[in-house]
């Protein structure tokens, strides 16, 4: 794990998985760690040139490949921990969803589960078919030797389930809170199942070597805080519970979620992830300054003039006012025209920041 590849924080010898895991735990590092959510992708040449051979599930079911991509972009952009290339979807396989990507469409799962009855239906023994990502994890260990942080992630539970409802992504989530409202116990069931297959898929990737887990709960912002905290809560309460009982850091993280932080971290998540909505310094008075807190520059920035994106990045670094804990990344992942070279700016930009901290 990180923690074991520890070094004395400011001297040359510090590694950037240290570094990273050492931030997600509130511990004092020599300088902001950095990375950003979907780093490896289409805005990168490099990735664009495997996707001319293969598909995205292609890529994610060959472990060699998702190192590959994975290790190429962390590589390229100089940042200090690297997510495993997976696509949050892919337990929805071994559970008896099958789906595919679409052109213009995104995600479609073609079976989506409606009743009671399909509920019944979803498998929870297969999770040692996902073995692939941990195989590619090992692959991304073994490269960087401690250099940077690696990062497992799977979704939260309201997440696919939304998924797995809708049949794929949604504007208004009707069948998903139809469902949660009107089918409470099939509800709970599908969620219960989800928890399970999850804590075994994040076994697999901490056992593989990963650093840290990010939970991904892309779709939570549809939520009120009432229903939130009635139908979604305890079932990503459970899901981090258990993923830190297996000796790592865990990162909680969704968009539109300005109103449901503080419930959000009642979790117990290590890092509470801020998309760009509202100032980090808020956004961490919100979740408590016993996590770390980890963003949280708006991804559309990175198309700005280089005087303005390094006046957005000394925002987000002059909010954290240099206390422990915090991860700069992005508020939401990198969108595909981006410039690889402004990219490039925010890492040298955040390496070079430095601000004394009274809080250390």
């Amino acid at each position: 794990m990180g923690q074991d590849r520890q070094s004395t924080i400011g001297a040359e010898t510090v590694f950037a998985g240290s570094r990273f895991v050492r931030a997600c735990l509130r511990k004092p590092v020599d300088r902001t760690p950095v990375w950003f959510l979907r780093q490896a992708g289409r805005y990168m040449q490099e990735y664009r040139d495997v996707r001319k051979h293969h598909t995205l599930v292609e890529i994610c079911k060959t472990p060699e490949l998702a190192a590959e991509v994975t290790i190429t972009a962390a590589e390229k952009l100089g940042v200090d921990a690297a997510i495993i290339f997976a696509d949050l979807l892919l337990p929805l396989e071994p559970m008896g969803l099958d789906f595919e990507f679409q052109a213009g469409e995104g995600p479609v799962v073609h079976k989506p589960v409606r009743s009671a009855e399909d509920v019944r239906a979803v498998r929870t023994e297969r999770v040692g078919e996902l073995a692939y990502v941990a195989q590619a994890i090992e692959k991304v260990v073994a490269h960087f030797r401690g250099r940077l942080g690696v990062i497992g992630f799977c979704g939260a539970p309201y997440t696919l389930a939304s998924y797995m409802i809708e049949g794929g992504g949604s504007r208004n989530y009707v069948k998903t809170k139809g469902m949660m409202y009107r089918a409470t116990t099939a509800w709970g069931s599908l969620l219960d199942k989800l928890v399970a297959v999850l804590t075994e898929y994040c076994r697999l990737q901490v056992e593989a070597g990963a650093d840290a887990i990010q939970i991904f709960d892309s779709w939570v912002g549809s939520l009120s805080l009432s229903d939130y905290r009635e139908y979604a809560f305890e079932a990503s309460k459970r899901l981090v519970r258990a993923v830190q009982a297996m000796g790592v850091p865990v990162i909680y993280f969704g968009v539109e979620t300005a109103g449901l932080l503080e419930q959000m971290a009642a979790t117990g998540a290590d890092v509470m992830g801020l998309d760009w909505r509202q100032p980090l310094n808020e956004g961490w008075r919100a979740v408590g300054y016993t996590h770390a807190v980890q963003g949280n520059l708006d991804p559309i920035t990175l198309f700005a003039p280089e005087e303005v994106l390094e006046r957005r990045v000394k925002e987000v670094l002059i909010g954290a006012g240099g206390r422990p804990g915090h991860i700069f990344n992005l508020g939401h992942g990198i969108v595909p025209e981006t410039p690889v070279e402004n990219v490039q700016a925010v890492v040298r930009m955040v390496k070079e920041f430095r601000v004394e901290s009274a809080h250390a």
